[in-house]
């Protein structure tokens, strides 16, 4: 998961996206200062040995 945390005129908006293109099409467009950042969760399939 891919999250854009935005802040811009005393907001905070997060925006969240299933791929990283997805995200980084996005993240061009939003003003403001912003992040990008990759959630993996523990239990993510791609870390589980199986």
């Amino acid at each position: 998961m891919w999250i854009i945390t935005a802040y811009l005129k005393n907001n905070f908006k997060m925006f969240e996206f299933d791929t990283e293109k997805e995200a980084k099409e996005v993240f061009e467009e939003i003003q403001g200062y912003k992040i990008l950042t990759e959630v993996i969760y523990f239990d993510d399939y791609c870390l589980v040995g199986s």
